[in-house]
């Protein structure tokens, strides 16, 4: 294996012309140079100088080798600059993932203060609702995910090959029309609402809703689905159903029309942030997690937002 010590040696002898000359150059005695030629020549299994008195003369491989020496320099020069940027965080790269309440909340709070600190330090956001995030990290396709799950629900041990920050304890809420018969009310049972036509929102919501009313007793009337929760809250304020949501999704949306009213008991969401455990150890990866840790932790006034 050729070694880049190695090469600087060998272009040193061929500038200098000879062992002395070169370690007078690199700083270092004729007897370390020529031991290091004698390696270089037994690692490429052939001849790579030809001694002539005191001078040194490149045979046909040396000088292919001289000629591609300053190349390969140069690329490692680079990349140990580059790597150095990277580990000093004025560079690198970071491909994040998040559910769309997320995105608008907690992601913005985040990535202005992360470009603050760090401005040679790029990130990426692609939105996509769990699972499916948790698989684009487990592919390869980013580095860090926006995640929740629901407190108490099934596949507790779904994230044990990752890397979990906790984020924030997300409660859900009702939201009923402004005319409706609860809007007032300080707080609602589940069981209560079991009559009403129902907005439901993604997928995972969906599910959790639906499990949710199973265990007050009743199956809801799902009349409108939706993974977009502005339409969610402009479909309540416009008086056609009742929704549960997390607090976290209203909260870069005005509920025209629609009150919020606690549910009691009380369900929560557990927001966090994943990584996969070696791309925890790089430097923009980490500085990722922890400013969307502080963005979570400053966006706690609420009630219904508690920190993890």
């Amino acid at each position: 294996m050729i070694e880049a010590r190695h090469l600087r040696v060998l272009r040193a002898v061929a500038t200098t012309g000879s062992f002395s000359a070169a370690g007078r150059e690199l700083g270092c005695t004729q007897p370390a140079v020529s031991q290091q030629m004698k390696a270089l020549e037994s690692a490429v299994g052939t001849p790579l100088l030809v001694r002539s008195g005191r001078e040194m003369r490149l045979t046909q491989a040396g000088e292919a080798l001289v000629r591609h020496a300053g190349g390969i320099l140069a690329g490692l020069t680079a990349a140990e600059e580059e790597v150095a940027a990277i580990a000093g965080l004025r560079a690198g790269r970071v491909r994040l993932v998040s559910f769309p309440s997320g995105s608008s909340t907690l992601v913005p709070t985040a990535l202005a203060a992360l470009r603050a600190a760090h401005p040679g330090t790029r990130v990426s956001l692609e939105e996509a609702e769990p699972p499916r995030s948790v698989e684009l990290l487990r592919e390869g396709d980013c580095d860090v995910a926006l995640a929740f799950r629901y407190e108490g629900a099934a596949g507790a041990g779904e994230w044990d090959d990752l890397v979990v920050r906790p984020l924030l304890a997300d409660r859900l809420v009702a939201l009923v029309p402004e005319r409706h018969r609860l809007a007032r009310a300080g707080t609602v049972a589940l069981g209560e609402l079991a009559g009403e036509p129902w907005i439901a929102g993604c997928p995972r919501c969906r599910g959790q809703l639906v499990e949710a009313c199973a265990g007050a007793g009743f199956t809801p009337r799902i009349d409108f689905a939706t993974d977009d929760y502005p339409a969610v809250v402009g479909l309540v304020g416009a008086g056609l159903g009742v929704a549960v949501l997390p607090q976290l999704a209203i909260e870069s949306v005005r509920p025209r029309g629609a009150r919020i009213v606690a549910l009691e008991p009380e369900v929560r969401r557990e927001i966090v942030a994943l990584t996969l455990p070696d791309l925890a150890q790089v430097p923009a990866v980490a500085a990722t997690l922890d400013e969307l840790t502080r963005a979570a932790a400053r966006g706690t006034a609420d009630p219904g937002l508690r920190p993890a």
